[in-house]
C-alpha cells in the first residue's frame, strides 16, 4: 500500500536515511515500499533533545530511522529507566513504548513517546505553577 504525503513549501521529510526538502510550492508525494518516514514536525535533533522525555524520543527515532537497534537500545533503556525512577507515574506510557520496541514497531513507539513528551510538559507546567505559588506565599509572608 502506498503512502500519500502532502508537503508544504520548503518542508522537510526523512525517507529512509535521506532528508528530502520540498521546493517553493506545495507538493504531493506517493511513497511505495517500506522505508522509515518522518515529517519535519516529528523530527527531533540531538541539539533540541534537552529534557529526559526528549532523550527517550531521540533514542527511539534513531532506532526507527537508521535501523541500528542494537546501537541505540542501551541509550533508550538508560533514559527510560531513569525517567521511570524519577516519575513512577509514567510507567504505563513507558511500558507501552517498550512493548512497541520489543515488537519492532518503532513508529508506534514514537507515537507513544509523543504522549510521554506531553506528560512531561504537563509535569513541568505543574511544577512551575507550584513554584510560583510558593514564591508568592513567601513574598506575602515577608511583607506582613
Amino acid at each position: 500500500m502506498a503512502l500519500k504525503v502532502e508537503l508544504k513549501p520548503n518542508e522537510r521529510i526523512i525517507i529512509g536515511t535521506a532528508v528530502v526538502r520540498n521546493g517553493d510550492q506545495r507538493t504531493s508525494l506517493i511513497i511505495e515500499g517500506h522505508a522509515p518516514i518522518l515529517r519535519e514536525k516529528d523530527i527531533l535533533s540531538p541539539k533540541s533533545a534537552d529534557t529526559p522525555a526528549k532523550l527517550i524520543y531521540l533514542a527511539i527515532q534513531l532506532m526507527y530511522i537508521d535501523g541500528k537497534v542494537s546501537e541505540n537500545i542501551g541509550l533508550y533503556n538508560k533514559f527510560a529507566t531513569d525517567f521511570q525512577q524519577a516519575v513512577p507515574s509514567s510507567t504505563g506510557i513507558l511500558m507501552a513504548i517498550h512493548n512497541h520496541i520489543l515488537n519492532a514497531e518503532f513508529y508506534k513507539a514514537l507515537k507513544e513517546a509523543k504522549r510521554l513528551l506531553a506528560y512531561e510538559r504537563t509535569l513541568f507546567e505543574h511544577a512551575a505553577r507550584n513554584s510560583s505559588l510558593r514564591e508568592d506565599a513567601v513574598a506575602s509572608a515577608q511583607s506582613a
